[in-house]
């Protein structure tokens, strides 16, 4: 049996014309729905023969700008005609404008076609390849106030072809080129170049590994090291942020991962060997070892029966239980791809895995694409995210803030689809912590979801879709409450704001929620919409005993709303910078911290000179920027829940912690049944643990009464305030008795135990004074 005839006989049996027909694995021909939210734009690169068809609904107004090869204005690619400019004052551009400077160009007047609300969608054929932007302006106060009306969507409906569809240009290339399946190939890439490595087709594992250009001149293989690089960044795979390096055996970082758009790849196993293959009955199968060996001998590099590598888009995990690595299908889809930077000058290689006998490449090999990047080319670190599997797949972006965060701190972590700050090396994490105790402390908040639900049966919607009487909640008021399935799980947590009679808006944690309010708008029929703001609505959280005080300089409110002095706990109110002249912003007297605490709420274009105001302001009081570290320390002393630690799949309302958030006197609202069932006979509480010690246990630590698991751990750091480690942990109601003495189990649960004692939460201030003050 020759090297490739078991990869034709796999093709032969149909796997490769059958294609991979996965939720959200859009391929070539594939048509995937784009939701564009107020102000904000995307681009779409066509083909000749492409079609993006826009859906707008009535009162809402699309512009569309299109670009030639050469960065020319190309409308008529489309068959439109410019109706003057782009509207740059009510879009936030700043994506279009960094795009318009990587061609080498500059962002003057745009010619642009305006389109407005149709009954109809429109459709629009490529004749040449363009790439098109498309927008939805919206006026900054017409978003903070909620004056929005209608949707848009817009489709791209690729032309048939056989021809793979890459991911669009990162920069200026110096080379690219495709790895067949089942082959390998080397390359030179100097210090400061970019390499990108794409899955065409998805799925497809390619091995690679780098070698010092300046060991092999001198006779040495100084190659990447896995076990070094997983020690020196203390995770078995780097990736972009700080923990971002592959090294070699002398601890030299060789390679910074600055984009990865899938996630999970393996760093334990070595490249597939030919005895991999003859030991399970395939004889002869072509296998990356060989190809790797094949390809690096002009490069003097020693061949060897077995390749260490890094096994890019491979799906491998240690199970908890037995140890064992364990393997399954790719998670990487069509385009998605891994870009690192060059810190030497090297020599690498890529393989297109041939492995057809295991799930590793969704049992059907594919071709691996590789494009080099000149060293000048502006790559920005960036994760892929995706609101659900099925979703198009966006990068995160920095804050509307960022131009302000980045000078303080290089600690940033991804939230949702955005960077945000974990700590500010000035203060540290500690500093920050006493900083919101004691004086006031502003942290960007923008990875939160906002909705806007707006319409005559906005109250019955909401009514349905939420735990509390939304019918008590009056105009510029705001509640704490929750969105539940049918069995009671937490779906969403969140503040839901009254703006107007019909007018609210849902700011909360995932688009789970937002989903789930269209689903119950559809199914019932009612007349609402549902706006999802995306990234439009950035927001500040300026909290601390003096947030009020520095707010008093600088907030500006209208006789017509609630002025800062009268907010209440959870008021609301839409005010100005200054004067009634400055940048327009919501303001809500909420907060995560349980002190005394503001929201801001702004558009795009007014956040840094509201960021500058409220640090300027902020000086006399000892202002400090915080980061998500402190802000966890805070929500745990505060007894507050998050999600996937209180309440996680399987974990109803009251299990939760959250049962105060449901009104069960409303005459219904989803999950309601489910949760008056499980109310009768609780079986679990959250309750506070107050340790004995230092130690810090993990999440999901087990709580342990004698020798039986009577619980499990679901939040836990140390409190400064308190002096020793706390914990907010799910326990069974025969234990969950205040002053009840339990352990936590740490080493298997079993060989080190953490006393502690059953108390309430919060652990701080139970009545929330500070926050009422």
């Amino acid at each position: 049996m020759s090297r490739y005839e078991v990869l034709r006989e796999f093709d032969n049996m149909g796997f490769r014309s059958a294609g991979r027909a996965f939720p959200g694995f859009a391929k070539r021909g594939e048509a995937l729905l784009h939701r564009i939210a107020p102000r904000q734009g995307q681009m779409h690169d066509m083909r000749p023969g492409d079609l993006l068809s826009l859906s707008l609904t009535a009162g809402v107004t699309a512009q569309i700008v299109a670009f030639g090869p050469g960065g020319q204005p190309a409308l008529d690619s489309l068959g439109l005609a410019a109706q003057g400019t782009l509207q740059i004052a009510d879009c936030d551009a700043d994506a279009l404008i960094g795009w318009i400077a990587g061609q080498g160009g500059t962002c003057g007047d745009l010619p642009a076609c305006t389109i407005t609300g149709q009954p109809e969608p429109l459709v629009l054929r490529a004749r040449d390849r363009v790439s098109v932007w498309v927008f939805r302006p919206v006026t900054p106060a017409a978003l903070v106030t909620g004056d929005l009306t209608g949707q848009l969507h817009l489709t791209l409906q690729p032309a048939p072809g056989n021809d793979p569809l890459l991911p669009p240009l990162l920069g200026d290339t110096r080379d690219e080129f495709t790895v067949p399946r089942a082959t390998a190939m080397a390359y030179e890439l100097k210090k400061g170049e970019f390499l990108q490595i794409i899955d065409v087709e998805g799925q497809q594992c390619s091995d690679f590994t780098a070698f010092r250009a300046d060991g092999l001149q001198r006779g040495k293989e100084l190659m990447i090291d896995g076990t070094v690089t997983r020690s020196m960044v203390r995770r078995a795979y780097p990736g972009p942020g700080l923990l971002d390096k592959f090294y070699d055996r002398d601890m030299t970082p060789l390679l910074k991962v600055v984009q990865d758009t899938c996630g999970r790849h393996d760093t334990f196993g070595l490249a597939c060997t030919a005895r991999g293959y003859e030991e399970r009955g395939f004889p002869g199968h072509v296998n990356c070892s060989d190809n790797i060996s094949e390809v690096l001998a002009p490069y003097g590099v020693a061949r060897r029966a077995a390749w260490p590598a890094i096994n890019f888009f491979w799906n491998t995990w240690i199970d908890p239980g037995t140890h064992h690595i364990m393997t399954e299908e790719s998670h990487s889809r069509p385009g998605d791809y891994v870009a690192m930077q060059a810190m030497e000058d090297l020599v690498c290689v890529s393989t297109a895995c041939p492995d057809d006998i295991d799930p590793i490449n969704g049992w059907n090999p594919t071709d691996v694409h590789v494009r080099i990047y000149r060293p000048e080319t502006p790559i920005r670190r960036a994760v892929a995210y995706r609101e659900k599997e099925d979703a198009p797949m966006s990068i995160s972006q920095n804050s509307a803030f960022h131009d302000r965060l980045a000078p303080l701190t290089q600690h940033f972590a991804p939230a949702r689809d955005l960077w945000v700050p974990v700590s500010f090396a000035a203060q540290g994490t500690i500093g920050e912590y006493w900083a919101c105790r004691n004086a006031v402390t502003v942290q960007d908040m923008s990875g939160l979801r906002k909705y806007d639900i707006i319409g005559p049966d906005a109250e019955t919607l909401l009514q349905q879709a939420t735990t509390r009487n939304v019918a008590k909640l009056a105009v510029w008021r705001g509640s704490y409450t929750l969105m539940c399935d049918a069995a009671g799980t937490v779906v969403d947590d969140g503040t839901l704001f009254r703006l107007g009679p019909d007018l609210f808006r849902w700011c909360c944690g995932s688009e789970e929620s937002g989903r789930l309010l269209e689903a119950l708008a559809q199914q019932m029929g009612l007349q609402v919409r549902i706006h999802h703001l995306g990234g439009a609505m950035p927001n500040l959280a300026v909290q601390g005993p003096h947030s009020r005080d520095l707010l008093r300089k600088i907030v500006f409110t209208q006789p017509t709303v609630p002025a800062l002095d009268h907010l209440k706990w959870f008021g609301v109110t839409v005010a100005r910078l200054h004067d009634r002249d400055g940048a327009p912003f919501m303001l809500s007297r909420s907060g995560y911290t349980g002190e005394l605490g503001y929201e801001i709420f702004c558009a795009r274009a007014d956040a840094l000179k509201i960021w500058d105001a409220v640090i300027e302001a902020g000086e006399e009081f000892d202002i400090a920027p915080m980061g998500s570290d402190a802000l966890s320390i805070i929500r745990i002393e505060a007894g507050l829940a998050a999600a996937g630690a209180e309440f996680a799949p399987g974990i109803d309302a009251f299990e939760a912690g959250l049962g105060f958030a449901v009104d069960m006197s409303k005459p219904d609202f989803t999950g309601k049944a489910a949760l008056q069932r499980n109310a009768a006979a609780p079986r679990r509480l959250l309750k506070g643990l107050l340790l004995d010690c230092n130690d810090v246990p993990h999440h999901a630590s087990p709580v342990h009464d004698g020798e039986r698991q009577v619980g499990v751990v679901t939040s836990a750091t140390r409190s400064p305030m308190l002096g020793h480690a706390i914990a907010i942990a799910r326990i069974g109601v025969e234990h969950a008795q205040n002053g009840t003495r339990l352990q936590i189990g740490q080493l298997d649960g079993r060989m080190k135990r953490l006393g502690a004692t059953v108390t309430d939460i919060p652990f701080i201030d139970p009545q929330r004074k500070r926050a009422r003050a």
